[in-house]
């Protein structure tokens, strides 16, 4: 079986290093006013009755596949989409952001393409980039790399927190529209590497483009998730479905459990990359597999709740809480049923 470890990138170990760096850095929250418990997708400052979230991200290794494409003017859109969707968790809307770019050597040409997705991906977002920084690092980068710092704001009284979700609220999810900017380590390995795929071959038995699939950009779910928002609906929970898969659930609450049991089918390259001998539960532990964000409701709200993201994407009712503590298990589009 193929594995994300196998890729080069160990989930366990990023935890583990991600919990050193928190042990020694989380006796500076009491510097400032910080909200520290609800730092679910993005950390808040409280500022009078307001809050400031925050959120910083970058594109990781789908980079290497926009070299491979030599194609650019996409990843931009990634960038801002992975910052944006986290700041709406917390049930901020995001205003700005400002973007780091290393380069191994300045490629004006390239950059402009970059510049090209930003812009497009501030558009998409309505937010602001109001500034950045470029560096010319040739011994540290190979090629270049992208990041990008945003922030958000909301009202102290409507931060979302997922204290309050309960056993039977109701999880909707939200299409994904694809393979997003999360387990491209693995996806290149298993059809690039391991399959001998090159990016300009179809998807067998489809018109699909592995190389365009791979690099289509991230969704940005501003829109949806902010009419919500200003709607006053009673969201107890909004969880980005990145990194990590569903499992991501767990930061909302962990005395409860979440049952997902209708996903819709999955994208052709997910269908793809299971078939490189990838096991199910890791799939669904890496990649979206189709749902790129939830909301989680009362069993009372869902309904006008998912008419209303239904005016603006393509959402479903996919699952409940449940008493399950501390656990999310999910049926496969295997019919296979898998617990994490």
């Amino acid at each position: 079986m193929v594995t994300y470890s196998d890729s080069g990138v160990d989930i366990d170990l990023e935890e583990v290093t991600v919990s050193k760096l928190a042990e020694i850095l989380s006796p500076t929250l009491k510097n400032r006013d910080i909200i520290t418990d609800s730092g679910h997708f993005a950390a808040l400052v409280k500022m009078g009755n307001r809050a400031i979230a925050m959120s910083t991200d970058g594109v990781g290794s789908k980079i290497l596949v926009a070299k491979m494409m030599e194609k650019y003017d996409t990843v931009g859109i990634d960038c801002i989409a992975m910052v944006v969707n986290d700041i709406l968790c917390v049930g901020a809307e995001p205003i700005a952001l400002v973007d780091y770019l290393a380069v191994e050597k300045p490629d004006p040409e390239i950059a402009s393409q970059i510049a090209e997705g930003l812009a497009k991906g501030a558009e998409l977002s309505n937010i602001a980039i109001i500034g950045g920084e470029t560096a010319s690092l040739p011994e540290i980068i190979n090629d270049f790399d992208l990041a990008g710092c945003g922030i958000g704001f909301v009202d102290i009284e409507n931060i979302i927190t997922g204290e309050e979700i309960a056993e039977n609220d109701v999880l909707i999810g939200i299409e994904s529209n694809g393979i997003h900017s999360n387990g491209l380590s693995l996806a290149r390995k298993a059809l690039l590497e391991d399959a001998g795929f090159k990016v300009d071959d179809k998807i067998p038995g489809t018109d699909l483009i592995v190389g365009e699939e791979l690099l289509r950009p991230t969704e940005i779910y501003v829109k949806p998730i902010v009419n919500l928002l200003k709607n006053n609906f009673n969201i107890k929970g909004l969880v980005h479905i990145t990194g990590g898969g569903f499992t991501n659930l767990k930061r909302l609450k962990k005395d409860v459990g979440f049952e997902i049991e209708n996903l819709p089918e999955p994208h052709e390259i997910f269908k793809l990359i299971y078939k490189q001998d990838v096991a199910l539960d890791e799939m669904y532990r890496v990649f979206n597999m189709g749902i790129g964000f939830v909301v989680i409701v009362s069993e009372e709200e869902s309904q006008v709740v998912l008419d209303s993201l239904s005016e603006h994407c393509n959402a479903y009712k996919i699952g409940r809480v449940n008493s399950n503590k501390g656990k999310v298990r999910l049926k496969t589009f295997e019919n296979v049923e898998i617990e994490y």
